[in-house]
């Protein structure tokens, strides 16, 4: 039976998937799958996140192995998530049998301004400086788009909650920060099987990122029309939908 690895991005830790990874499960007829927090976020705040992206592929590796999960595994990725899943295909492609990976943006592949767009420059301050309350109804509001059409104060109200109970440290914002800006992927296509899926409305990171990767890597890439940062959060059935096509396809 397969293992699946789930893997979140800048600040976020494993809660933030919500309800993803239990309708994901039972969406793959009861595969393992596993959400993994990198240090600096979440239960693991008092840790120091790591600085480059090949680390915390290298963490992500040791903690499943600690859990006993064996390889090979499939990758499902989210953003710096996805960074690490590409830099661990890099280094290890006999561990991985599939990745998929979500709204990501590489070095040299994308220029810099597609992979951050610039309206959100000074967001980022307000990251590093503004209270739990401010930073995650931001990081909703740039990550989302059903805000326009949901009530999604119950989400945001979690948010804050688990920012509150795991305040994650400025010194380890900056260096997951420097991790995602400072990685740059081999020029190569990867040795794993990839997809790419990617929101259109994407308001951090610029859709033509993963539409370059899919050009370049020759893989599959499907489009939300609505959908921006936070896939899961803003379509769950579309992206399991789009994973198990894929599967099926492959």
């Amino acid at each position: 039976m397969s293992t699946w690895v789930l893997l979140r991005g800048l600040m976020r830790e494993s809660r933030h998937w919500g309800e993803f990874p239990v309708l994901f499960q039972h969406a793959m007829d009861g595969q393992d799958v596993v959400t993994l927090d990198f240090p600096g976020n979440g239960c693991l705040n008092i840790q120091t996140s790591p600085s480059s992206v090949e680390e915390m592929a290298d963490y992500a590796r040791s903690s499943l192995k600690q859990l006993g999960h064996a390889p090979p595994y499939h990758l499902l990725a989210l953003s710096l998530g996805a960074m690490v899943a590409v830099a661990w295909s890099e280094q290890h492609p006999d561990e991985l049998q599939k990745m998929v990976l979500i709204n990501t943006s590489l070095m040299p592949y994308s220029p810099f301004y597609h992979r951050l767009r610039p309206k959100n420059y000074l967001a980022l301050t307000q990251l590093l400086y503004g209270p739990a309350t401010q930073r995650e109804s931001l990081i909703l509001k740039l990550t989302s788009t059903r805000s326009h059409i949901d009530n999604l104060k119950p989400i945001l109200d979690q948010w804050i909650a688990y920012a509150e109970e795991f305040p994650i440290t400025r010194g380890n914002i900056l260096r997951q920060l420097k991790a995602a800006i400072s990685y740059r992927a081999k020029p190569t296509t990867p040795s794993t099987p990839v997809l790419l899926l990617a929101g259109k409305q994407d308001q951090l990171v610029n859709v033509k990122c993963s539409m370059t990767l899919a050009k370049y890597w020759g893989c599959t890439l499907c489009l939300h029309p609505t959908a921006s940062h936070d896939l899961p959060l803003d379509d769950s059935g579309w992206v399991i939908q789009q994973i198990k096509d894929w599967i099926n396809f492959n």
